[in-house]
């Protein structure tokens, strides 16, 4: 990948031990910086002292006490008798008084002469008098100058404080920062993250990073990409139009940014055959026909992930490919079928490479494609809000500012205004003394439209410290693709946090009175949570608002990157009730998992998940069923015995909770297999699309079968599955050990 030109030392992030005291009281532990320990022993002697003045200190006793002061050589062998303490109601010196045998040798003076001339009455009088005025002053501006000691902030995990917090988020101040940050059109990526920097450090933030790193960028070349009909020596740009000066002046951005980010260079000469979706089957029955070697095919987008079926296409012997959106798989709100678009092969796969749709027969043609590798400078800005007790655990969100010519203008601004709105809000509340348990890190990404490549790059850099710390990932990437439906995706274990949180918020659409129903789902998702998701099995979350036919067209279609100007409507952009939405429920999302002692995942919900994901009838699964209804069952047993007492303050116990929140924060770990198909999630609780319910990789490896006749690969899959289900299996039982003999070495 690329590689780092600079970043700032953070001590969370650069190996700084983050320790806490254990303080050991009979059976409970709690957790107490040094000052507090002082505290508590100075008051341990001061209640002592007290103590000794108390009636009944004689049946007081110190066990096992040794009380010795430096510098002071006692003797024991003294022959004193021992003093018995009082056990009079009114105190040792009154029992003293009453005593018989007790005798005063204090003998009191004769009283002095009453006669006292004037004068000297006068001056007692006059400074008695002087030292009232003075204490009166000394009280008055005292209490003037030094006001009243503020109340102590509340606990991060209060309910009424996160309320609060959600309660300033108002749709105006998001709709400013947009507009604030939609100005930067034009700009270079380190000029946005700079101006990010600057407004997230004006808010209170104190530990904000400009993080660079020199990546290798696929940018258009001189002059746009071609398509040359052989039979009568027309050409054409991407977008269908014919070659000319004219056209290309008036469309030179479009032009230019329409094409396929590290695809192949050069020019090919060949055939053209329509391979529609590019699946297995479509590829047999090409193949059953004619010669497909070298050729080109003719590709829709759209079903499967494109690097998984350019792969199946490099695999069959095609030499490049022509893609287009097919009209009937746009969302009825959105025309685009003249468009042409801008689509990135990076991230391991295969390259490819846009073309005009109208071929309706075979014909030869010219492919022509023109870009430039360009080594270039990008930068991430990363923030800090460091947590107050638990500060090496991480809450990671991440939107992005990634510019690229005609397609910079206002997407990438909406998450990034979210995101610096809820910054906003929030640094009030630390500015009052407040602050989260666990650490919050923003994260603004750059060229994530070449691969999210600034999120890579980061993570990369940092994957040993975010394998041990980080706890969850909030995306807020694109979070206003509609207004008609509000869409949830979520890992297993945060669907039923994400389902509460929706239930809490009355959330509206544009033009309706309540939005379209869409439940909680665990799909592959757009954005920079890969990284986070595949590589380091972190649970993620993401809220969006989308158009209600984009839910019902074909899967993977937010792959093409159309020109912005032509996607994003004017409704959305002038209203921001949306935006307010999206940050209220992203933000309570954030704050819970924040501030809450026990992480809110929910391990049950990973089992039925599993489960789920065996509902095929062509494949037998018995082995696999077997051992998901064994997962099913300790989930439910580490729910009830672990989670529930966890979660009740009265039983609760810190060095439990700890070890509780360990085992749910490395849970999604197990589901993590190598080696999968290019474009497929290596987290395998993630279905392809809302379409499907199956294991991706069990559905790949069935697709295979069909091209070569071999259950190899279908056996390889199983075996991976089937590996993932022992170690979720081997986890769970591990917590449960260490809570049961933790729970015994206590008693």
């Amino acid at each position: 990948m690329g590689e780092k030109e600079k970043s700032l030392a953070n001590p969370p992030l650069q190996g700084k031990k983050m320790a806490y005291h254990k303080v050991g009281t009979d059976q409970r532990a709690q957790y107490l910086e040094s000052d507090d320990l002082q505290a508590t022993s100075l008051e341990l002697e001061w209640d002592m002292e007290k103590e000794l003045e108390e009636p009944g200190f004689d049946h007081f006793q110190l066990d096992g006490t040794v009380h010795q002061q430096v510098g002071i050589t006692q003797n024991t062998d003294l022959g004193l008798e021992p003093i018995q303490p009082s056990a009079s109601p009114k105190g040792r010196f009154q029992r003293l008084q009453e005593d018989p045998d007790y005798v005063s040798h204090y003998t009191r003076p004769p009283p002095k002469s009453n006669r006292y001339s004037f004068c000297w009455i006068f001056k007692l009088f006059c400074t008695a008098l002087s030292l009232f005025i003075l204490g009166v002053l000394i009280g008055y501006y005292g209490h003037v100058r030094c006001p009243p000691s503020p109340p102590p902030p509340p606990k991060p995990s209060d309910p009424h404080l996160s309320q609060e917090i959600l309660k300033e988020i108002q749709a105006k101040d998001v709709a400013q920062i947009y507009r604030d940050l939609i100005q930067l059109h034009g700009k270079e990526d380190r000029d946005i993250a700079m101006k990010l920097l600057a407004q997230w450090t004006s808010y209170g933030l104190e530990d904000v990073q400009l993080v660079n790193y020199s990546v290798l960028l696929d940018l258009p070349g001189a002059s746009p990409n071609t398509v040359t009909l052989n039979s009568t020596g027309e050409c054409f740009y991407p977008n269908g139009q014919l070659c000319s000066k004219e056209t290309k002046k008036l469309h030179s951005q479009d032009l230019l940014y329409s094409y396929a980010a590290y695809s192949a260079k050069g020019t090919l000469t060949a055939e053209v055959f329509d391979v529609q979706y590019g699946t297995a089957e479509d590829l047999l029955r090409i193949q059953n026909t004619a010669n497909v070697s070298r050729k080109i095919a003719l590709l829709k987008l759209g079903h499967l992930p494109l690097l998984y079926k350019l792969s199946l296409l490099e695999e069959a012997g095609f030499g490049g490919a022509l893609l287009y959106v097919d009209p009937c798989d746009l969302p009825k709100t959105q025309n685009l079928s003249e468009k042409a678009f801008m689509v990135s092969l990076n991230g391991g796969g295969d390259p490819s490479t846009p073309g005009y749709p109208s071929i309706a027969e075979r014909r030869t043609v010219t492919l022509e494609v023109q870009t430039q590798p360009t080594y270039k400078t990008m930068s991430n800005v990363v923030a800090y809000l460091k947590g107050a007790t638990i500060p090496d655990r991480y809450v990671i969100v991440g939107s992005h500012h990634s510019t690229l010519g005609a397609y910079s203008r206002q997407q990438w601004a909406h998450g990034t205004a979210v995101m610096t709105a809820f910054i906003q809000v929030l640094m009030r509340k630390v500015k009052k003394g407040w602050r989260p348990d666990r650490t919050i890190i923003f994260c603004s990404w750059g060229e994530t439209v070449f691969g999210k490549i600034g999120s890579y790059e980061w993570a990369e850099d940092l994957k040993e410290v975010l394998q041990r710390n980080a706890v969850a990932y909030v995306s807020l990437h694109d979070p206003v693709r509609g207004k008609a439906v509000l869409h949830t995706i979520a890992s297993p274990s945060l669907q039923q946090l994400a389902t509460e949180v929706r239930k809490r918020h009355n959330f509206t659409c544009l033009g309706q009175d309540k939005c379209a129903e869409s439940n909680v789902s665990s799909v592959q998702m757009q954005g920079d949570s890969d990284y986070f998701i595949n590589h380091l099995g972190v649970p993620a979350l993401q809220f969006s608002y989308q158009d209600s036919t984009a839910l019902e067209t074909a899967s993977f279609l937010s792959e093409a990157l159309f020109p912005l100007h032509s996607t994003i409507s004017n409704e959305l952009v002038s209203s921001f009730s949306l935006h307010e939405s999206i940050a209220k429920l992203t933000g309570e999302v954030i704050l819970q998992i924040a501030n809450n002692p026990v992480l809110p995942f929910n391990a049950l919900d990973i089992a039925l998940e599993v489960q789920k994901s065996f509902r095929d009838e062509h494949l037998n699964l018995d082995r696999l069923l077997t051992m998901a209804n064994a997962l099913r069952e300790s989930a439910q047993l580490f729910q009830s015995d672990e989670m529930r007492p966890a979660n009740d303050p009265k039983e609760r116990a810190p060095t439990r909770v700890r070890m509780l929140n360990d085992v749910l924060q490395s849970l999604e770990r197990n589901f993590l297999v190598p080696q999968v198909p290019p474009g497929f999630y290596r987290n395998i609780l993630y279905r392809l699309d809302e379409r499907t319910h199956q294991f991706s990789v069990l559905l790949e490896a069935v697709e295979h079968c069909k091209l070569h006749q071999s259950n190899e690969t279908l056996q390889a899959a199983l075996s991976k599955v089937l590996s993932s289900l022992n170690s979720a299996q081997v986890s769970f039982k591990a917590g449960l050990n260490v809570f049961e003999a933790a729970l015994l070495g206590s008693k």
